[in-house]
């Protein structure tokens, strides 16, 4: 159904509008407003089927749009492709929804019954200058307003000067009236949902604003028509309006509303963006001080814990990253804070199809996370424009959470496994607000006060039960790698059998540390001692070692180095780079200074986990195969290739005198090419395993891969005689 767009013709005296257009919370019409209005109609008169709608969840659903929004454009009239943000960003958005029958403009007689299924136009205002000062200072206000009065030379000029880098902004003759109607419309679109003129509401505005600092233009912003609204929302309406959440999904990390409500207590900001280690727009802030869109930003004063930042670590995020955000983050701290009103600073730029945020949210998600925000605040939900750059994406987006808002089910949809990095990202977001939130706390380590009762990381204390038990069994004992720094867990790194010098044949074995499993419990998330177990595949290949008169080095790459000053709940594992550096600098000093010293041919190498990246590291730097009799690995991650730049037989030698077993359910199993590329020489003799897990491989290869080491040693000598050798003579 349609409904006509404001005419252009009809703009005011000066740049085409008029000063003073009351709002329709206030009860007056302007020439903007069309579809279910009649102007000669009193809206105020008693109708019994009005006076049922009131009740909420039959009121309509609002809608704002102006076409004099689109006056706003670029003063660089050349023939380059037109700025990011284009005047169709919302004349697609408004096709779309009348395309879809989303908006009215038919018989009066029908009116009550449209009233459920089409939204209510709500008139579209400029917002005064007082309004605007609740959230900009005057200074910022009067440097808007002067757009109007400067020559298309200057606008030219000026928007050369700030159409680039952090400031990203061009301007025009009509930008400070575009400006001010976008801000009038976000004000009487929350109005509107908190008066209970309509249920909730979506305003179709521009410029957008959540970049727009309190004394600056940024961002393709003028005004930031969110805070705007919410101050004039609670200052109007202070027993109505007094909460309030703004959930923030632009790609872009709305650094101007989190600044203009950093400390302030009752407003909630949450953010969902790309951070990208605050190097994805808008940055780092030229002063240090202020804070950016990091996850540790969380408020100052009496406003801390009030602000949240989700940024992603990258681009390429999608339904499944931004649905565990709201399942972990948004949605428990938000029933949580319990607001009176939500505000969506609804930017589509992470929409599916937009090339310049490059993620993959569908309009499902958008109409699932809307639907999600609709049980909160008894429904009052207002939705503001804010970025969007792909006009398809944009009209998709926006006509699915206009659908969830008028009441249709959000779609079925499917949801992909979430990014390993993205998971973790949230896991390290509930800690930063766990001090703040109660429902963040249950899994969460206060890490300052429990490093101040005399604690020791569980790593730690279980390499110190490893070396007691070795120690008892095999009198095996640490041995000393000098290090620039010293910390906690290089203590007992390395543990070795005594006279390591004298034996004929070593076992070196390069391991992960044991396997953690827990059981906590369901209603605390605690922990009982009794309910956890360690899990050591390692040790059953010691004992077989020294039972056969193995000399062993055993060798613990810990995943995480113990730094007293680390404060993180969660800590992930060493990065590869991290991982490989350790590595290297470990193996090759145990070669340099124990191991190539010593008289044997007879040394062989056991790698396990993602230590068994050690393994290939030392056969590349260091010439050491001829000494090394046999390897084995046992594999659930990379399968690391071992091929040398400047030993050309290198691979040849691996895939003679290596098993490498890899886990069942390894990704190379599953395309026949990947299978194909891993029998290549480098990556050494693969064994598919029908085991998952390092531990459970181990044990299962137990007794072959023992064979396989005992066939390629040399005739026993004097006195290496083996204890079972010893039971049958």
């Amino acid at each position: 159904m349609h409904v006509d767009d404001h005419p252009m013709g009809d703009a005011g005296i000066e740049n085409g509008l008029d000063d003073e257009q009351p709002s329709r919370v206030e009860g007056g019409d302007t020439p903007s407003e069309e579809g279910c209005f009649d102007e000669d109609s009193d809206l105020s008169s008693p109708d019994p089927v009005l006076e049922q709608l009131r009740r909420r969840g039959l009121l309509p659903t609002g809608c704002c749009y102006d076409d004099r929004m689109k006056l706003h454009m670029n003063a660089d009239f050349s023939p380059n492709t037109h700025h990011p943000e284009d005047p169709r960003r919302i004349h697609e958005i408004f096709k779309a929804f009348k395309k879809m029958g989303l908006v009215y403009n038919g018989p009066e007689a029908d009116l009550p019954r449209i009233l459920k299924e089409c939204p209510t136009r709500i008139p579209a205002r400029d917002a005064t200058r007082e309004e605007i000062c609740l959230a900009h200072s005057s200074d910022h206000l009067a440097w808007v307003e002067n757009l109007k009065s400067l020559s298309t030379a200057e606008l030219r000029e000026l928007t050369k000067r700030y159409d680039q880098g952090r400031e990203s902004l061009y301007v025009g003759s009509m930008s400070y009236h575009a400006a001010m109607l976008s801000a009038g419309g976000a004000i009487d679109t929350c109005k509107n949902v908190v008066t209970g003129q309509v249920k909730n509401a979506f305003a179709v505005i521009r410029p957008p604003g959540h970049h727009a600092e309190w004394d600056a233009p940024m961002g393709f912003c003028f005004f930031n028509n969110v805070p705007v609204a919410v101050r004039v929302c609670q200052q109007d309406f202070p027993e109505l309006c007094r909460r309030v959440l703004v959930l923030d999904w632009d790609v872009h990390h709305g650094n101007g509303i989190q600044n203009i409500f950093y400390q302030d207590p009752n407003v909630l900001y949450i953010s969902i963006h790309v951070y990208q280690n605050g190097s994805f727009y808008p940055g780092k802030p030229p002063n240090p001080m202020t804070p950016d869109g990091g996850i540790e930003n969380c408020g100052s004063g009496p406003g801390l814990g009030k602000n949240i930042n989700i940024g992603w670590h990258d681009q390429g995020m999608g339904d499944g990253e931004y649905m565990a955000a709201f399942q972990k983050i948004v949605m428990p701290i938000a029933k949580e804070f319990n607001p009176d009103l939500v505000v969506i600073s609804a930017g589509f730029d992470a929409a599916d199809g937009d090339e310049l945020g490059g993620c993959f949210v569908t309009p499902p998600c958008y109409a699932h996370m809307t639907h999600m925000l609709m049980s909160l605040a008894d429904g009052k939900v207002a939705v503001c424009l804010e970025g969007g750059y792909n006009l398809d994406a944009i009209s998709n987006s926006a006509v699915a959470v206009a659908k969830t808002l008028m009441g249709e089910p959000p779609p079925k949809m499917g949801l992909p496994k979430i990014n390993k990095e993205a998971a973790r990202i949230l896991a390290r977001v509930q800690a930063h607000q766990a001090p703040y939130w109660e429902c963040m706390r249950p899994g969460i380590v206060d890490i300052p006060e429990v490093q101040s009762l005399n604690a020791s990381r569980l790593h730690d204390v279980i390499r110190n039960a490893q070396r007691q038990v070795l120690q008892q069994k095999h009198s095996m004992v640490p041995l000393y790698v000098q290090r620039e720094q010293l910390y906690k867990s290089f203590e007992n790194q390395v543990l070795v059998t005594p006279n390591l010098h004298d034996v004929r044949r070593i076992l070196v074995i390069i391991h992960d540390p044991p396997q953690l499993l827990a059981q906590p419990d369901a209603v605390d998330t605690s922990i009982e001692p009794h309910n956890a177990w360690v899990v050591d595949g390692v040790t059953q290949y010691i004992d077989w070692a020294i039972g056969h008169k193995f000399g062993v080095m055993d060798i613990n790459v810990s995943a995480y180095v113990t730094h007293e000053e680390d404060t993180d709940a969660y800590i992930p594992g060493f990065r590869e780079r991290k991982l490989q550096e350790q590595i290297q600098q470990l193996v090759c000093y145990v070669w340099d200074n124990f191991l190539q010293l010593y008289d044997t041919d007879e040394i062989f190498l056991l790698g396990v986990g993602n230590a068994y990246l050690g393994v290939k590291v030392l056969l590349i730097n260091r010439n050491c195969k001829f000494r090394i009799s046999g390897v084995v690995n046992f594999v659930t991650g990379n399968l690391r290739p071992v091929k040398s730049d400047v030993d050309n037989e290198l691979s040849s030698w691996y895939k003679e005198n290596s098993r490498v077993y890899v886990a069942g359910d390894h990704a190379c199993w599953s395309d026949h090419e990947l299978t194909r590329k891993v029998n290549k020489r480098r990556f050494g003799t693969v064994v598919r395993s029908e085991m998952i897990g390092l531990n459970k491989m181990m044990q299962e290869h137990a007794e072959e891969a023992q064979d396989w080491i005992i066939r390629r040693v040399g005739a026993p000598g004097p006195g290496d005689t083996t204890e079972d050798d010893k039971a049958s003579s």
